[in-house]
């Protein structure tokens, strides 16, 4: 925990701010180690990050000092990450991966290589999906959530969806095999497309590149999905 985030309910007149629930209490004693009178790097969910002082810290509850949280978080990537549906232990670390790597706007897509019952995982519920989007700002000190949301349908995403996502950014669909390399070092907003385990079925590849995506590839390994997504945002941006 790089970062400790608070909500805007934690904050009492813009000088205090109270920390109650046990995962931040226990990193606070077991990680931080913290003791009153350290400083420590806040932010808001949403808003800006700077530097508290502990002034209490008991069974019940953490009491920070708050100096203004006037700067900026991190900037975000200009991508738009659309993530073929994994299992779900890999779900929790892509989520967080992607977060922490700056990802605002990630779509969780069914393909014909999903297994069905990952949509009824509990992973999969909003509260989980927002504890692991927390985790990811928490390691990368940034205060911005993404917003996540779930394409149950392949047709319908490429057919409805996909064309307006296509009309402001730059399509690249990564699938081994494909002619051209993963770019560098892009600046343009990007639509990332990423499968399962297993790839996108060649009906969905097809697909996607008649909507126009590009195909790209990371090279002759086959990587887990959290793996290649991480390669894939630390190459392209």
């Amino acid at each position: 925990m790089n970062l400790i985030l608070l909500s805007p309910e934690e904050i009492e007149n813009n000088r205090l701010a109270r920390v109650s629930d046990p995962r931040r209490l226990r990193h606070l004693r077991e990680v931080h180690r913290a003791r009153p009178g350290d400083r420590l790097t806040l932010g808001l969910l949403g808003g800006g990050i700077g530097q508290g002082e502990l002034i209490g810290l008991d069974a019940e509850a953490a009491t920070f000092a708050l100096e203004p949280l006037d700067q900026p978080p991190p900037p975000a990537l200009p991508v738009h990450l659309a993530l073929a549906l994994p299992r779900p232990r890999m779900l929790a670390r892509t989520l967080e991966h992607a977060t922490a790597l700056g990802a605002k706007a990630i779509t969780l897509l069914h393909t014909r290589r999903v297994e069905k019952s990952y949509w009824m995982s509990p992973e999969l519920d909003a509260a989980k999906i927002h504890q692991h989007l927390v985790l990811g700002l928490e390691q990368a000190r940034d205060t911005v959530l993404p917003e996540v949301t779930l394409a149950r349908g392949f047709r319908p995403f490429v057919e409805d969806v996909l064309p307006g996502l296509l009309e402001t950014r730059r399509g690249l669909l990564a699938h081994p095999g494909m002619a051209n390399a993963c770019p560098r070092d892009i600046e343009a907003p990007t639509l990332l497309l990423v499968g399962p385990e297993g790839g996108f079925i060649p009906w969905e590849v097809e697909k996607l590149l008649e909507a126009g995506c590009e195909g790209i590839h990371l090279g002759p390994r086959i990587l887990r999905v959290e793996t290649a997504v991480t390669a894939l945002l630390a190459r392209l941006f």
